[in-house]
């Protein structure tokens, strides 16, 4: 008895319609439950009579905050670059050069620095590959002005070679094609401050951070 009352339960109830004489036709009807909402608690069961939740209209809101995200993703990659090369040797070195240096104390005067608080190193500073050629604003007490270092290496075992190091000023002087152009104090002078400055010579052991590895033995 009990068997057959869950039994009678659990089915749904069917319903038999009469069309047209004696044909009858057994339908089934089965209520559906309706889907859970917000603060419900947990559902312990799937059944397959459950409606399904209403899809939300503005779902897709995530999709404007892309080129934000973008923005703060290229922003932050060029911070850490720029932070990099602000904290590198080459420019520290420069830096304190031109403290030193008579003609850039004479037009920027004492306490040069940067010119900003947050500098930006721009150009290329590739010291794998023998390659620095960078830029940056500098201020003393006097004046202000860019600063301009290029050096290379020719070989892979060799030294660095200073080819131009100078400091642009804001005085406008006529050019060779006649503008106005930044006036230039060259401050290498015929001597090489950075001369003895040598790249590491230790042979490079294959397996170690070694970029180009000895094969010939």
């Amino acid at each position: 008895m009990l068997p057959r009352m869950l039994r009678s339960r659990a089915l749904p109830k069917s319903v038999t319609r009469v069309i047209g004489g004696n044909n009858r036709i057994m339908l089934q009807r089965r209520a559906m439950i309706a889907a859970p909402k917000p603060g419900d608690g947990p559902l312990m069961s799937r059944r397959a009579d459950r409606e399904l939740p209403d899809i939300p209209e503005n779902g897709m809101k995530w999709v404007k905050t892309i080129p934000v995200f973008l923005v703060v993703l290229i922003s932050s990659t060029l911070a850490i670059f720029n932070y990099q090369k602000s904290s590198s040797s080459v420019v520290s070195s420069t830096l304190y050069a031109l403290r030193t240096s008579p003609k850039a104390r004479e037009y920027l005067g004492d306490e040069i620095y940067f010119a900003h608080k947050m500098p930006w190193i721009w150009g290329e500073m590739n010291q794998l590959h023998g390659r620095i050629d960078i830029y940056f604003e500098v201020k003393g007490k006097k004046n202000s002005g860019t600063m301009r270092f290029t050096s290379n290496r020719r070989t892979r075992m060799g030294m660095f070679e200073t080819t131009e190091w100078s400091l642009e000023t804001y005085d406008m002087v006529n050019g060779k094609d006649g503008q106005k152009v930044r006036r230039k104090i060259d401050l290498l002078d015929g001597s090489d401050p950075f001369q003895g400055i040598e790249v590491d010579t230790e042979e490079k052991v294959v397996g170690r951070g070694s970029y180009a590895p000895n094969l010939s033995g």
